[in-house]
């Protein structure tokens, strides 16, 4: 009886140490298996996550469909490329667009294929014909901007008098074009504390200028203009070239552009320009 059991016992023994030698091996061979897929992800998830980030850097820096490749100095309110963007642009604005002749000045653009901001004034905007001017430059392509409504030196109003001057504006421009304004330009560039938080809240850019010239006696001359807008000292890469809604001012754009392009500059693009 006793070596019955032992020879039960044995067996047992036998076949356990068998049974577990081969989930063992199993088990031993599916965790290097399993080892070597991970490790196979890992690399996978390695050499794909970059091109995964860029991916999702590229959505982010788009805006409707357009590459946002170019950001504001804060600082000199240069236009600075994103990257390995040209970095030999330069910036038009038009400033109380729109008055009398910015549609004009949209249409020349439009036809050299030159980009530009018109930064808008509110009081040109409140009859059925302003809004058909903004309309029609909105239409041609160009960025809107907001120059307030009433043109005031801004630091010589209360807060809540400013906040209505930017965000009354931005409403109006909306109602008009279906589109919110990204940029402000202070008259007069005077930039305030109030200003400057209600541009953030509505998620603009504020920005002055380079240079400009169009407002001094002796360019209010379209060849005089044009010549100096091209060969000013102040001209630079990403330089913010700031214009108005004047009868000079449209008779010298098309001079403005040849001689800019000459001198190997880009007219950069609006809607390429990034708010941050």
């Amino acid at each position: 009886m006793k070596r019955l059991l032992l020879l039960l016992v044995w067996i047992l023994v036998a076949v356990g140490c068998h049974g577990e030698d081969v989930p063992t091996n199993v088990s031993h061979e599916a965790k290097e298996t399993e080892l070597e897929e991970k490790q196979k992800d890992e690399e996978t998830g390695e050499e794909m996550e970059p091109i995964i980030e860029t991916e999702e850097e590229i959505e982010e820096t788009e805006v409707n469909g357009v590459q946002q490749r170019y950001t504001i100095n804060k600082t000199n309110w240069l236009v600075e490329p994103i990257g390995d963007a040209n970095e030999k642009i330069v910036l038009l604005t038009i400033d109380d667009a729109p008055e009398h002749y910015s549609v004009a000045m949209a249409e020349t653009l439009s036809t050299l294929n030159a980009g530009a901001i018109f930064f808008v004034n509110g009081h040109f905007i409140t009859t059925e014909e302003g809004q058909q001017k903004l309309k029609k430059i909105h239409d041609l392509g160009f960025e809107i901007g907001n120059h307030t409504m009433t043109h005031p030196n801004m630091s010589q109003l209360t807060e809540s008098e400013q906040k209505k001057e930017i965000i009354q504006l931005n409403n109006l421009i909306e109602e008009i074009i279906g589109e919110r304004p990204r940029f402000y330009r202070a008259p007069f560039g005077v930039n305030t504390e109030t200003s400057n938080q209600v541009v953030k809240e509505e998620g603009m850019q504020a920005m002055n200028w380079t240079y400009g010239y169009d407002w001094e006696a002796e360019y209010q001359e379209a060849e005089a203009l044009a010549d100096i807008m091209v060969h000013s000292p102040f001209l630079t890469d990403g330089a913010n070239l700031l214009m108005h809604d004047r009868e000079w001012t449209k008779d010298a754009l098309e001079r403005i552009i040849i001689g800019l392009r000459e001198k190997q500059y880009e007219i950069v693009n609006p809607k390429e320009i990034r708010i941050e």
